[in-house]
């Protein structure tokens, strides 16, 4: 196998592309190498099967979707309201939403892992990796609400994007932000002051 990460990225990214637009059953090595741009034979000399490609692309949207330091150390500094925590939570939803691609892989990706116990093992670990990483950030935060409130956020946010890439009309920009903060408020029994 190659192992020119910079390629290997680019066709993880391909893959991630194809999944979004075409589905699990669209993703192929042909299909990874025309979508990456990259000569025939490419992709199956970096992935030993499309298993690998599946597993490895999942993989490769979390790495994707990681906040930058900015965002982390911004979320740790000023006051630590429910005003804090909304602000925190919308920058999720436009964070993985400014990803579509990268969620809509995800989608694919959770349906094939029931079909696929290698996939559903290594999406399971980063999922619980997700929400550790996100407690731990928000104990640490000191932030309204426990680790309950957290993992409800984070399952109510994912089908607000959800919502949001698949259904873009059924709510206003205006109406989702008013239900983070809605969110916000109950999940933390702290309504707005």
């Amino acid at each position: 196998m190659r192992r020119n990460p910079e390629r290997r990225a680019a066709l993880l990214d391909a893959a991630i592309e194809v999944l979004a637009d075409d589905g699990a059953r669209g993703l192929t090595f042909r299909s990874v190498d025309r979508r990456a741009g990259v000569p025939a034979g490419t992709a199956s000399n970096y992935f030993a099967n499309r298993e690998e490609i599946l597993t490895q692309a999942g993989e490769r949207v979390y790495e994707r979707l990681v906040p930058d330091e900015a965002v982390l150390a911004a979320g740790l500094a000023g006051p630590r309201d429910r005003a804090k925590l909304a602000e925190l939570m919308h920058e999720v939803v436009e964070r993985v939403a400014a990803f579509p691609a990268g969620f809509l892989a995800l989608l694919e990706l959770r349906l094939e892992a029931t079909r696929r116990p290698e996939l559903r093992e290594v999406l399971t670990r980063r999922v619980r990796a997700d929400l550790d990483a996100n407690t731990g950030y928000h104990e640490q935060s000191g932030l309204p609400g426990d680790s309950t409130a957290v993992v409800s956020l984070w399952l109510a946010l994912n089908w607000l994007i959800l919502e949001r890439l698949t259904l873009p009309d059924l709510f206003t920009p205006e109406q989702r932000h008013a239900l983070v903060v809605a969110l916000v408020d109950r999940l933390t029994g702290q309504p707005q002051p």
